[in-house]
Protein backbone atom coordinates (compact mmCIF):
# COMPACT_ATOMS: atom_id res chain seq x y z
CA UNK A 1 0.00 0.00 0.00
CA UNK A 2 3.16 2.38 -0.12
CA UNK A 3 1.47 4.95 -2.83
CA UNK A 4 -1.98 4.40 -2.06
CA UNK A 5 -4.11 6.83 -0.55
CA UNK A 6 -6.32 5.38 2.63
CA UNK A 7 -8.03 7.19 4.96
CA UNK A 8 -6.25 6.48 8.41
CA UNK A 9 -4.75 10.07 9.05
CA UNK A 10 -3.99 13.42 7.31
CA UNK A 11 -0.65 12.45 8.93
CA UNK A 12 0.50 9.62 5.90
CA UNK A 13 -0.21 12.59 3.07
CA UNK A 14 3.04 13.89 1.88
CA UNK A 15 4.29 17.42 1.87
CA UNK A 16 3.02 19.82 -0.37
CA UNK A 17 4.82 21.09 -3.32
CA UNK A 18 4.63 24.46 -2.63
CA UNK A 19 6.38 23.81 1.25
CA UNK A 20 9.09 21.71 -0.55
CA UNK A 21 10.04 24.51 -3.00
CA UNK A 22 9.89 26.90 -0.33
CA UNK A 23 12.33 24.55 2.12
CA UNK A 24 14.64 24.47 -1.40
CA UNK A 25 14.54 27.97 -1.78
CA UNK A 26 15.90 28.86 1.70
CA UNK A 27 18.84 26.04 1.34
CA UNK A 28 21.58 27.77 -0.04
CA UNK A 29 23.84 29.74 2.07
CA UNK A 30 24.43 30.03 5.87
CA UNK A 31 21.87 31.53 7.75
CA UNK A 32 21.88 32.54 11.84
CA UNK A 33 20.89 29.03 13.81
CA UNK A 34 17.97 28.72 16.49
CA UNK A 35 15.22 31.78 15.20
CA UNK A 36 17.70 34.73 13.97
CA UNK A 37 17.35 34.05 10.67
CA UNK A 38 15.04 35.71 8.01
CA UNK A 39 12.96 32.83 7.39
CA UNK A 40 11.92 33.34 10.99
CA UNK A 41 11.27 36.79 11.15
CA UNK A 42 8.88 36.60 8.45
CA UNK A 43 6.74 33.90 10.37
CA UNK A 44 6.73 36.60 13.37
CA UNK A 45 5.08 38.80 10.44
CA UNK A 46 2.71 35.63 9.69
CA UNK A 47 1.58 35.47 12.86
CA UNK A 48 0.83 38.80 13.65
CA UNK A 49 -1.33 38.82 10.36
CA UNK A 50 -3.05 36.00 11.33
CA UNK A 51 -3.71 36.42 15.26
CA UNK A 52 -3.46 40.00 15.85
CA UNK A 53 -0.63 42.49 16.27
CA UNK A 54 0.05 41.12 20.01
CA UNK A 55 0.52 38.27 18.87
CA UNK A 56 4.45 36.20 18.86
CA UNK A 57 4.87 32.51 17.77
CA UNK A 58 7.64 30.33 18.58
CA UNK A 59 7.74 27.12 15.45
CA UNK A 60 8.46 23.29 17.22
CA UNK A 61 9.20 20.12 15.88
CA UNK A 62 5.28 18.36 16.66
CA UNK A 63 1.85 18.71 17.93
CA UNK A 64 2.71 16.98 21.33
CA UNK A 65 5.71 19.53 21.49
CA UNK A 66 3.45 22.33 21.02
CA UNK A 67 0.81 21.72 23.39
CA UNK A 68 3.35 20.70 26.16
CA UNK A 69 5.28 23.65 25.56
CA UNK A 70 1.84 25.34 25.75
CA UNK A 71 0.26 23.84 28.72
CA UNK A 72 3.76 23.98 30.47
CA UNK A 73 3.84 28.30 30.30
CA UNK A 74 0.11 28.14 31.36
CA UNK A 75 0.72 26.01 34.57
CA UNK A 76 2.51 25.14 37.88
CA UNK A 77 3.57 22.21 39.31
CA UNK A 78 0.60 21.80 41.34
CA UNK A 79 -1.96 22.78 38.57
CA UNK A 80 -4.50 21.20 36.35
CA UNK A 81 -5.79 21.80 32.68
CA UNK A 82 -9.67 20.54 32.40
CA UNK A 83 -10.40 18.89 28.52
CA UNK A 84 -12.53 16.34 27.26
CA UNK A 85 -11.93 12.70 27.72
CA UNK A 86 -11.40 12.30 23.97
CA UNK A 87 -8.96 15.18 23.67
CA UNK A 88 -5.34 14.56 22.28
CA UNK A 89 -3.94 15.90 25.50
CA UNK A 90 -5.23 12.89 26.68
CA UNK A 91 -5.58 10.08 24.84
CA UNK A 92 -2.86 10.30 22.27
CA UNK A 93 0.14 12.01 23.39
CA UNK A 94 1.52 9.03 25.98
CA UNK A 95 0.91 11.19 28.58
CA UNK A 96 3.41 13.64 27.89
CA UNK A 97 1.37 16.58 29.21
CA UNK A 98 1.49 14.76 32.56
CA UNK A 99 5.23 13.74 32.28
CA UNK A 100 6.81 16.70 30.58
CA UNK A 101 4.71 19.63 32.26
CA UNK A 102 4.21 17.56 35.41
CA UNK A 103 0.39 18.81 35.08
CA UNK A 104 -2.98 16.68 36.62
CA UNK A 105 -5.97 16.24 32.93
CA UNK A 106 -9.39 17.03 34.49
CA UNK A 107 -11.14 15.57 32.04
CA UNK A 108 -15.03 15.54 31.52
CA UNK A 109 -17.26 13.12 28.95
CA UNK A 110 -18.27 14.56 25.95
CA UNK A 111 -20.21 12.53 22.94
CA UNK A 112 -19.81 15.22 19.77
CA UNK A 113 -15.98 16.00 21.41
CA UNK A 114 -16.70 19.26 22.68
CA UNK A 115 -16.54 20.46 25.82
CA UNK A 116 -19.73 22.70 27.16
CA UNK A 117 -19.29 25.76 29.95
CA UNK A 118 -21.47 23.26 31.88
CA UNK A 119 -19.06 20.48 31.61
CA UNK A 120 -16.08 22.51 32.16
CA UNK A 121 -17.65 24.89 34.98
CA UNK A 122 -17.86 21.50 36.78
CA UNK A 123 -14.74 20.51 37.23
CA UNK A 124 -13.60 24.05 38.87
CA UNK A 125 -14.43 23.52 42.45
CA UNK A 126 -12.24 23.21 45.61
CA UNK A 127 -10.32 26.34 44.65
CA UNK A 128 -7.30 26.56 47.15
CA UNK A 129 -7.88 23.18 48.72
CA UNK A 130 -4.13 21.43 49.19
CA UNK A 131 -5.56 18.05 48.28
CA UNK A 132 -7.00 18.98 44.91
CA UNK A 133 -4.45 19.62 41.74
CA UNK A 134 -5.65 23.42 41.08
CA UNK A 135 -7.22 24.06 37.39
CA UNK A 136 -6.28 26.76 35.69
CA UNK A 137 -6.44 26.46 32.09
CA UNK A 138 -9.30 24.71 30.25
CA UNK A 139 -7.73 23.34 26.70
CA UNK A 140 -10.35 22.33 23.55
CA UNK A 141 -9.19 21.10 20.34
CA UNK A 142 -10.36 22.78 17.14
CA UNK A 143 -11.68 21.09 15.33
CA UNK A 144 -12.09 18.13 17.82
CA UNK A 145 -11.50 14.50 18.01
CA UNK A 146 -14.97 14.05 16.72
CA UNK A 147 -14.92 15.97 13.56
CA UNK A 148 -16.80 18.52 15.05
CA UNK A 149 -16.00 22.47 14.91
CA UNK A 150 -16.51 25.02 17.50
CA UNK A 151 -18.49 28.05 16.87
CA UNK A 152 -16.93 30.82 17.51
CA UNK A 153 -19.25 32.26 20.40
CA UNK A 154 -19.01 28.85 21.51
CA UNK A 155 -15.19 29.45 22.00
CA UNK A 156 -16.10 32.64 23.83
CA UNK A 157 -18.05 30.91 26.45
CA UNK A 158 -15.13 29.14 27.26
CA UNK A 159 -13.14 32.11 27.62
CA UNK A 160 -15.22 33.93 29.66
CA UNK A 161 -15.71 31.08 32.06
CA UNK A 162 -12.07 30.68 32.22
CA UNK A 163 -10.77 34.38 32.71
CA UNK A 164 -13.71 35.08 34.97
CA UNK A 165 -11.97 32.56 37.44
CA UNK A 166 -8.40 33.43 36.80
CA UNK A 167 -7.65 30.63 34.10
CA UNK A 168 -6.48 30.69 30.74
CA UNK A 169 -8.00 29.03 27.61
CA UNK A 170 -5.69 26.96 25.17
CA UNK A 171 -6.67 26.00 21.98
CA UNK A 172 -5.30 23.04 20.73
CA UNK A 173 -4.99 23.92 16.84
CA UNK A 174 -3.15 20.90 14.75
CA UNK A 175 -6.28 20.94 12.47
CA UNK A 176 -6.87 24.63 12.91
CA UNK A 177 -7.09 24.98 9.23
CA UNK A 178 -9.49 22.80 8.81
CA UNK A 179 -11.67 24.49 10.92
CA UNK A 180 -11.21 27.73 9.58
CA UNK A 181 -12.18 26.36 5.93
CA UNK A 182 -15.24 24.72 7.88
CA UNK A 183 -16.58 28.23 9.44
CA UNK A 184 -15.70 30.38 6.61
CA UNK A 185 -13.51 32.76 9.06
CA UNK A 186 -10.34 33.97 9.76
CA UNK A 187 -7.87 32.20 12.31
CA UNK A 188 -8.26 35.87 14.56
CA UNK A 189 -11.93 35.63 14.44
CA UNK A 190 -12.32 32.42 16.24
CA UNK A 191 -8.99 32.87 18.85
CA UNK A 192 -7.93 36.44 19.30
CA UNK A 193 -10.84 37.70 19.20
CA UNK A 194 -12.84 35.13 21.44
CA UNK A 195 -10.43 35.24 24.13
CA UNK A 196 -8.05 32.58 23.42
CA UNK A 197 -4.99 32.98 25.31
CA UNK A 198 -2.57 30.21 23.64
CA UNK A 199 -3.08 28.36 20.31
CA UNK A 200 -1.43 25.25 19.18
CA UNK A 201 -0.90 26.22 15.18
CA UNK A 202 -0.89 23.10 13.21
CA UNK A 203 1.38 22.35 9.70
CA UNK A 204 1.96 18.89 9.45
CA UNK A 205 -2.05 17.75 8.72
CA UNK A 206 -2.15 20.39 6.63
CA UNK A 207 1.07 19.83 4.21
CA UNK A 208 4.22 20.17 5.79
CA UNK A 209 6.90 17.84 6.53
CA UNK A 210 7.32 19.30 10.16
CA UNK A 211 6.25 22.04 11.52
CA UNK A 212 4.07 23.26 14.01
CA UNK A 213 3.93 26.78 16.32
CA UNK A 214 3.10 27.75 19.70
CA UNK A 215 1.13 31.31 19.35
CA UNK A 216 0.55 33.63 22.18
CA UNK A 217 -2.60 35.32 21.11
CA UNK A 218 -1.77 38.95 23.32
CA UNK A 219 1.63 39.36 24.43
CA UNK A 220 0.77 42.81 25.33
CA UNK A 221 -0.97 41.83 28.42
CA UNK A 222 0.26 41.01 32.28
CA UNK A 223 0.10 37.37 31.72
CA UNK A 224 0.60 37.08 27.72
CA UNK A 225 4.07 38.68 28.55
CA UNK A 226 4.64 36.59 31.03
CA UNK A 227 3.67 33.61 28.92
CA UNK A 228 6.13 35.23 25.62
CA UNK A 229 8.66 35.49 28.28
CA UNK A 230 8.55 31.81 29.35
CA UNK A 231 8.40 30.35 25.66
CA UNK A 232 11.92 30.25 24.41
CA UNK A 233 12.97 28.84 27.65
CA UNK A 234 10.41 26.15 28.31
CA UNK A 235 10.84 25.66 24.09
CA UNK A 236 14.52 24.59 24.70
CA UNK A 237 14.32 22.75 27.72
CA UNK A 238 11.09 20.52 26.15
CA UNK A 239 13.80 19.89 23.15
CA UNK A 240 11.46 21.67 21.03
CA UNK A 241 14.12 24.37 19.94
CA UNK A 242 15.58 23.33 15.91
CA UNK A 243 19.01 24.73 15.60
CA UNK A 244 18.59 25.27 11.85
CA UNK A 245 14.98 26.74 12.20
CA UNK A 246 14.73 28.46 9.04
CA UNK A 247 13.46 24.90 7.29
CA UNK A 248 10.64 24.81 10.11
CA UNK A 249 9.50 28.79 9.51
CA UNK A 250 9.84 28.51 5.87
CA UNK A 251 7.31 25.45 5.79
CA UNK A 252 5.14 27.56 8.10
CA UNK A 253 5.27 30.29 5.59
CA UNK A 254 4.73 28.82 2.56
CA UNK A 255 1.08 27.38 4.32
CA UNK A 256 0.60 30.58 6.28
CA UNK A 257 1.53 33.57 4.90
CA UNK A 258 -0.44 35.64 2.14
CA UNK A 259 -3.86 35.07 4.38
CA UNK A 260 -3.18 31.37 5.01
CA UNK A 261 -3.94 30.72 1.14
CA UNK A 262 -2.21 27.40 1.08
CA UNK A 263 -3.54 25.78 4.01
CA UNK A 264 -6.64 26.99 3.57
CA UNK A 265 -6.84 25.82 0.17
CA UNK A 266 -5.53 22.28 0.95
CA UNK A 267 -8.10 22.19 3.72
CA UNK A 268 -11.50 23.60 1.77
CA UNK A 269 -10.47 20.76 -0.23
CA UNK A 270 -9.72 17.72 2.31
CA UNK A 271 -13.35 18.92 3.80
CA UNK A 272 -14.66 18.78 1.00
CA UNK A 273 -13.59 15.29 0.10
CA UNK A 274 -15.21 14.47 3.06
CA UNK A 275 -18.13 15.97 2.85
CA UNK A 276 -18.68 13.92 -0.38
CA UNK A 277 -17.32 10.68 1.46
CA UNK A 278 -19.97 11.71 4.24
CA UNK A 279 -22.86 11.71 1.61
CA UNK A 280 -22.04 8.82 -0.19
CA UNK A 281 -21.76 6.52 3.50
CA UNK A 282 -25.11 8.05 4.46
CA UNK A 283 -27.25 7.21 0.94
CA UNK A 284 -25.50 3.63 2.00
CA UNK A 285 -26.36 3.95 5.36
CA UNK A 286 -30.70 4.88 4.36
CA UNK A 287 -30.68 0.97 3.03
CA UNK A 288 -28.26 -0.75 4.95
CA UNK A 289 -29.25 -0.73 8.82
CA UNK A 290 -25.90 -1.93 9.76
CA UNK A 291 -24.56 1.03 8.78
CA UNK A 292 -24.77 4.83 10.37
CA UNK A 293 -23.28 7.66 10.69
CA UNK A 294 -23.85 9.21 14.41
CA UNK A 295 -21.89 12.29 13.65
CA UNK A 296 -22.18 15.07 10.87
CA UNK A 297 -19.17 15.35 9.25
CA UNK A 298 -18.14 19.07 10.03
CA UNK A 299 -14.47 19.11 8.59
CA UNK A 300 -12.76 16.63 7.03
CA UNK A 301 -13.13 13.55 9.44
CA UNK A 302 -16.22 10.95 8.89
CA UNK A 303 -17.45 8.41 11.70
CA UNK A 304 -19.47 5.99 10.80
CA UNK A 305 -20.60 2.77 12.31
CA UNK A 306 -19.83 -0.34 10.24
CA UNK A 307 -20.36 -4.22 10.73
CA UNK A 308 -16.93 -6.18 11.92
CA UNK A 309 -16.77 -8.06 8.63
CA UNK A 310 -17.00 -4.99 6.61
CA UNK A 311 -14.65 -3.02 8.34
CA UNK A 312 -12.26 -6.02 8.12
CA UNK A 313 -12.70 -6.16 4.69
CA UNK A 314 -13.08 -2.60 3.81
CA UNK A 315 -9.11 -2.54 6.44
CA UNK A 316 -7.68 -4.88 3.60
CA UNK A 317 -7.62 -2.63 0.74
CA UNK A 318 -7.83 0.48 2.91
CA UNK A 319 -5.93 2.19 5.90
CA UNK A 320 -8.75 3.90 8.79
CA UNK A 321 -8.54 3.18 12.43
CA UNK A 322 -11.55 1.61 14.76
CA UNK A 323 -12.24 4.03 16.54
CA UNK A 324 -14.67 2.44 19.47
CA UNK A 325 -14.21 -0.86 19.53
CA UNK A 326 -17.48 -1.09 21.64
CA UNK A 327 -19.56 0.27 18.96
CA UNK A 328 -17.96 -0.50 15.77
CA UNK A 329 -17.13 3.16 14.81
CA UNK A 330 -14.32 4.34 12.48
CA UNK A 331 -12.48 7.24 12.06
CA UNK A 332 -12.50 8.10 7.73
CA UNK A 333 -10.40 10.94 7.70
CA UNK A 334 -9.58 12.86 4.41
CA UNK A 335 -6.17 14.77 4.11
CA UNK A 336 -5.00 17.66 1.33
CA UNK A 337 -4.38 15.46 -1.05
CA UNK A 338 -7.25 12.87 -0.57
CA UNK A 339 -9.12 12.68 -4.29
CA UNK A 340 -12.63 12.22 -5.44
CA UNK A 341 -11.00 8.51 -6.90
CA UNK A 342 -10.27 7.75 -3.71
CA UNK A 343 -13.59 8.27 -2.28
CA UNK A 344 -14.74 6.66 -4.99
CA UNK A 345 -12.60 3.57 -4.16
CA UNK A 346 -13.62 2.89 -1.09
CA UNK A 347 -17.46 3.81 -1.55
CA UNK A 348 -17.36 1.12 -4.63
CA UNK A 349 -16.09 -1.35 -2.30
CA UNK A 350 -17.93 -0.60 0.44
CA UNK A 351 -21.20 -0.95 -1.85
CA UNK A 352 -20.00 -4.33 -3.19
CA UNK A 353 -19.67 -5.24 0.20
CA UNK A 354 -23.05 -4.13 1.40
CA UNK A 355 -24.55 -5.78 -1.51
CA UNK A 356 -22.72 -9.58 -0.36
CA UNK A 357 -24.11 -9.16 3.31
Amino acid sequence: MKNKRGFASDNYAGVHPEVLARMAEVNPGHEVAYGEDSETERFNEVVKELFGKDAVGFPVFNGTGANVVALQAATKRWEAVICVESAHIHVDEGGAPEKMAGLKLWTVPTEDGKLSVEAAQSQIFDVGFVHRAQATVISITQTTEMGTVYQPEEIAALADLAHANGMLLHLDGARLSNAAAALGKSFKEFTTDVGVDLVSLGGTKIGAMAAEAVIVTNASTPRGKELAEAMPFLRKTSMQLASKMRFFSAQLNALFENDAALALANAKKANAMAQKLYSEVMEIAQSHPGISIPNTAEANAVFPIFPAEITEALQAEYRFYIWNQATGQVRLMCAWDTEEEDVAGLVGLLRELVGKN
